[in-house]
Order: structure tokens, then C-alpha cells, then sequence
């Protein structure tokens, strides 16, 4: 059995390996090493995930995939849960969620077949519902957003998130010194969308040229 950590954050300017230490202590404090740490800034509310579908295409079975909290995993809709579900099944991982408790059963090769089978079900069930909670924290939050944005425009106030003009500034040189998108987002941070983005901006400049 192999421990593997998976970090999450929803945006490039967060930090997704905060959790660190935490995932570490929980595991020293088993017995349990961590084999491999797999971090990515996506939104849990995509499956356009690559370092979880790296991990999940590592994992063995009996695998643990060990989170922070469910909602670092998932804050999918209903059926991109259950696909998700489905390929863990099918891979025999086990998650263990440091904010649920029963799951950190599924951590220790010790119990029972009966024990074990009865905490699988339990940790099946509150998983499930977890992610259903924080699926529903996600459109809340998208609804509030959507409200206070539609208000401020209303109002005259809203003017969108500032652009990083120095940042996309050096982008834009990389990109027109042929610098591959790759490079680019190891160098700066920034996601593929903000390379692309500037990418097509680059080509409309050059075009009107």
C-alpha cells in the first residue's frame, strides 16, 4: 500500500501546498509514509485535473489517496462525482480525508474484512454527502459573486480583476521569442488560460501590423 498526497488550489496566486505538514503529521503519526505528492492549481468543480489523473494513473490497488479535505478533491457536479468514483473503484483507491474521520480506517491494513467492510460503506456515504456539500458551497459562492458583480456593474462600480500588466508584459516577450507555453507557465506561474490568452492577443497585434 502506497500513500499518496494530493494538494489542491483553485488559483495560481494560492498556495496549493499548504497542506503539506498536515498530510505529513497525519501520516507519520500511522506508521505511513507518503510515496509521492502530487499538487496542481484547478478548480475542484473540474475534472480537467492532470495531476490528479496522474496520481490515480500511478496509484495500485489498495492505494490510499490522502487529502486534506474532501472538497480539495471534489466540489464536482453530481455526475462528474460519480465518473470520478467510478475510476477510483475501478482502480481500488482508498481516500482518506484528514476532515473525516471514518476514512482514516481505510489508512491501516488492520481491521477486519467485516470492519473494514462496514467503514468502506459508512466512508462511501459520508463522502458522498461531503461532496455534495461542498459542491453546493461552490455555486452558493459563484451565485453571490455573480449578484454582487451584477450589482456593482448596475452601480457603475465594477471594473473586473486588475490585469498584472508587468507579468503579461514578459509573456508576451517569451511568447514573441518563441518560448513554448510550458516554459513559460514554469517561469512565471501563471495558468494556460493566461498563456493563451495572450498568445491570440499577440497574434491580433501582429495581424493588424
Amino acid at each position: 500500500m502506497f500513500v499518496r498526497a494530493y494538494l489542491r488550489a483553485s488559483t495560481d496566486d494560492q498556495d496549493a501546498s499548504r497542506a503539506r505538514a498536515d498530510l505529513e503529521r497525519f501520516a507519520t503519526e500511522r506508521g505511513l509514509t507518503i510515496a509521492a505528492t502530487y499538487v496542481e492549481n484547478a478548480s475542484g468543480a473540474s475534472l480537467a485535473r492532470p495531476e490528479l489523473f496522474r496520481l490515480l494513473g500511478d496509484a495500485h490497488s489498495g492505494d490510499v489517496l490522502l487529502v486534506e479535505q474532501v472538497d480539495r478533491l471534489s466540489r464536482l457536479t453530481a455526475e462528474d462525482w460519480e465518473r470520478l468514483k467510478v475510476d477510483m473503484a475501478a482502480r481500488r483507491i482508498r481516500v482518506v480525508a484528514l476532515d473525516l474521520p471514518t476514512s482514516w480506517t481505510m489508512a491501516s491494513t488492520e481491521a477486519d474484512p467485516f470492519t473494514a467492510r462496514m467503514f468502506d460503506a459508512i466512508n462511501a456515504m459520508l463522502l458522498d454527502m461531503l461532496a455534495a456539500v461542498a459542491r453546493k458551497d461552490y455555486d452558493d459562492r459563484r451565485r453571490r459573486q455573480a449578484q454582487g458583480q451584477a450589482k456593482a456593474k448596475t452601480a457603475g462600480l465594477y471594473r473586473g480583476r486588475a490585469e498584472d500588466v508587468k507579468r503579461n508584459a514578459g509573456i508576451t516577450a517569451m511568447l514573441r521569442d518563441g518560448a513554448s507555453w510550458s516554459s513559460i507557465q514554469d517561469l512565471t506561474g501563471c495558468s494556460r488560460a493566461t498563456v493563451a490568452k495572450l498568445a491570440k492577443r499577440l497574434r491580433n497585434a501582429q495581424l493588424a501590423v
